[in-house]
């Protein structure tokens, strides 16, 4: 049997997945496969930080199982199939922070946009190089990339397939921040402790409420946010936060 290509482990209801995929810890389908399976079990987490081993985040997808495909029917149930997972990423109600280590690179770079926040290494090049090889994103690059950084900034590194920098990505908004590469993974557990400590369905319903909005025209985003304001009021957690602030003390979340 071989290695797992994804480990987890939880520690105070923080969960850590990692890509363990050697030299450069490409997205495989057995990769996506198992990234999938650990998001649908993960039990017991409030937050979620995904990171690579060695010197990558990611390369990106896996070239030898592109230049398999047989068809243009084969290439869409690929590419479907990264949308699914990275779909379940990107609307999960748990937070998920995207740790990137190193080079982060075509799919490497898909995967860490449907994270909810980034933060990246010093001395790393993020990009969409898939032009290079006659090819497209298909895992969802072309989508939102420019919903982060805008159409002109997005088609510029599409149709290059230059990288950026850290410091570079972080200037246009595609990362949220950038640290020494020793340090990136504690100021990823750092974040987290400090989300861990909010209520866990309002934040859920930030997540919805964002993700369903940019779909919508801004009156239906409205809508969208109203209704998701009513159902935060069902919860315990709303009024323990909105008593201890006229009570004039720490809440007392309970996650409910």
């Amino acid at each position: 049997m071989s290695e797992p290509t994804i480990t987890m482990s939880v520690e105070e209801e923080v969960a850590l997945l990692r890509i363990n995929h050697p030299p450069v810890n490409v997205l495989s389908s057995q990769v996506m496969e198992e990234m999938d399976k650990a998001l649908v079990e993960l039990k017991g987490a409030k937050v979620v930080i995904v990171t690579g081993t060695g010197n990558f985040f990611s390369a990106g997808a896996d070239i030898k199982e592109l230049a398999q495909l047989a068809s243009a029917d084969e290439a869409i149930s690929f590419a479907q199939r990264y949308h699914e997972i990275l779909r379940r990423i990107e609307t999960s109600p748990i937070p998920i922070i995207a740790a990137i280590n190193g080079h982060c690179l075509g799919g490497g770079l898909e995967l860490a946009m449907a994270c909810h926040i980034r933060i990246a290494a010093e001395a790393i090049k993020l990009g969409q190089p898939e032009i290079n090889l006659g090819i497209i994103p298909g895992a969802g690059g072309t989508q939102r990339l420019p919903r982060l950084i805008g159409k002109a900034r997005a088609l510029e590194m599409l149709l290059t397939g230059e990288p950026l920098s850290a410091e570079e990505a972080r200037g246009i908004g595609l990362v949220n921040h950038v640290t020494k590469p020793m340090i990136l993974l504690e100021e990823a557990k750092f974040l987290a402790r400090r989300l861990h400590g909010k209520p866990a369905i309002a934040m859920g319903l930030i997540i919805e409420a964002v993700d369903g909005g940019l779909s919508k025209s801004l009156v239906e985003g409205l809508e969208l946010e109203a209704r998701l304001f009513g159902r935060v009021f069902l919860t315990e957690d709303s009024h323990e936060g909105l008593r201890a602030f006229l009570e004039k003390r720490p809440p007392g979340f309970k996650n409910k």
